[in-house]
């Protein structure tokens, strides 16, 4: 199909952008990677009336850094960079695992990281990721700015806490020194999106886990951790029984996703597995 008309703004530089979203962010939507925004527009699920193409802020706002204990990724960041960055590799190895599996490699060289965590779809990878990593979204308005946790930044299917006339700039979170993480998916064989996706985030003494975060997507609405599971796995020694036996139960009551794909007792089953997998798979490095 053919899109709705809208007009098409090109702004130059982050104040440009604040105030045209200042001007008229209920009817605008932000063009970054287009991966997301295009599709949803060729088939009419998305009729904005403007079109704020951000290509100039592409040198301004794509970066990975890390300052003090914390590491910092702008919003432009694309996939391929976070996959092919030597400081996630050995700071938060987790990322590049996880973004290495999106998509395809033109996916992967034009689609950003900020891109998919304000698209919010449930079944993409990074925002479970982030929210293993207890990560923070920094946004800016013309008014100022805001942080805003990924635990709460995320309100539903392809819905956030952003505001019209907030732009998503930064995530950010604490380096995970010491921690042991990985990424594991039943992937989609057509797109890639997963099904069902953990994010595993573990820490480790003394041959038991000390600490556990575990994000999920694919599974619900919304990426989601459970404290349930959390707990169990504290304390528990990392052979694959004891994980085994600690990942079993905690998604029975979730409402989870149900679509061709897979029925909602199938995804609660597969959250059991691919848990496992991915803690098993982060306490092997």
């Amino acid at each position: 199909m053919i899109p709705s008309a809208f007009d098409y703004s090109t702004p130059a530089n982050l104040d440009e952008v604040l105030k045209l979203l200042a001007e008229d962010g209920d009817n605008s939507k932000v063009l970054a990677g287009g991966h997301s925004l295009i599709p949803a527009m060729r088939l009419r699920l998305a009729q904005p009336e403007k079109i704020i193409d951000i290509q100039a802020l592409r040198p301004q706002l794509s970066y990975i850094k890390e300052e003090g204990d914390i590491i910092k990724i702008g919003a432009m960041t694309t996939y391929y960079e976070i996959e092919s960055s030597d400081l996630l590799k050995e700071k938060a190895p987790i990322l590049p695992e996880a973004a290495s599996v999106i998509g395809d490699v033109q996916v992967r060289n034009w689609g950003t990281v900020g891109g998919s965590m304000v698209h919010a779809d449930p079944s993409s990878d990074l925002p479970s990721v982030m929210l293993a990593l207890d990560a923070e979204m920094v946004l800016k308005s013309a008014k100022g700015e805001r942080v805003e946790p990924a635990s709460t930044f995320f309100a539903g299917i392809l819905q956030t806490t952003i505001e019209p006339d907030e732009l998503l700039t930064e995530i950010r979170f604490k380096t995970p020194t010491g921690k042991k993480s990985s990424y594991k998916k039943l992937p989609n064989k057509a797109s890639h999106y997963s099904v069902v996706g953990a994010a595993a985030v573990v820490g480790v003494a003394d041959g038991k886990i000390t600490d556990a975060a575990v994000g999920f997507s694919g599974l619900a609405e919304i990426p989601m951790r459970f404290d349930e599971l959390e707990k169990n796995l504290v304390g528990v020694s990392t052979d694959e029984a004891s994980i085994e036996k600690a990942c079993q139960g905690f998604a029975s009551g979730v409402d989870a996703l149900e679509d061709l794909h897979g029925s909602q007792e199938y995804r609660r089953a597969m959250a059991e597995v691919f848990a496992k997998r991915a803690i098993l798979a982060a306490l092997s490095k």
